[in-house]
């Protein structure tokens, strides 16, 4: 193999460690796996580097749950900044005030769902409807829809979905039971803030009218 097949680009090694672009891409802005890059500022991966990482990446063992959300947290961080707040429609119309308050709802949403993994169903419940409360009445309080209040938690909800995702194809744990049981519990947990939020929504509507 000559010095130019040795070298390899960011879809390449997706393709390599079968897993999505955008996550060799966040593992490489992380420092998780080595990658050089050009005077052009393009990633390049050295394949007996990437190789070499693949077979010494740590073990999957101990990726119950709670660790699966606290890594995600990290995670998180790259994917909002990826996603880029700036582009949504609904935080621009939104102060600096209440800009920070909703890049805080990011953590609000993992601590909430760490409660959840750990608690009685009633009190998971309970933990939901609060968050979404609290949701709806921080988008009522900056004066946003009801429309606009979803896609905001859609957007966080939808980076924490991905940052699981993320742990899960960094672990390289193939797309199975434990995915499969991981995100029924997430998006269980989620949809019931969604409702809880649209539920307060339609309670101050009633009110007012």
């Amino acid at each position: 193999m000559n010095e130019h097949e040795n070298w390899m680009t960011l879809s390449q090694v997706a393709g390599l460690l079968g897993v999505h672009p955008s996550t060799v891409r966040l593992w490489s802005d992380k420092g998780k796996i080595p990658v050089q890059r050009t005077q052009g500022n393009h990633r390049r991966y050295l394949r007996t580097e990437v190789e070499l990482w693949a077979k010494t990446a740590r073990q999957t063992e101990n990726l119950v749950p709670a660790n699966v959300i606290q890594h995600a947290l990290g995670n998180m961080h790259f994917r909002i900044k990826e996603n880029c707040l700036e582009s949504e429609p609904w935080y621009h119309k939104l102060n600096d005030n209440a800009r920070m308050q909703y890049r805080m709802s990011g953590r609000i949403l993992v601590q909430g769902l760490s409660n959840y993994l750990v608690c009685q169903e009633e009190d998971a419940m309970a933990e939901a409807h609060s968050i979404g409360y609290e949701y709806a009445s921080r988008g009522r309080s900056f004066n946003l829809d009801s429309v606009d209040a979803v896609r905001a938690f859609l957007f966080f909800r939808n980076a924490l979905l991905q940052s699981i995702v993320d742990v899960y194809q960094e672990a390289r744990i193939p797309s199975g039971a434990a995915w499969s049981e991981m995100l029924q519990r997430v998006h269980t947990f989620t949809d019931q803030i969604l409702i809880s939020l649209l539920e307060t929504y339609l309670s101050f509507e009633q009110k007012i009218h």
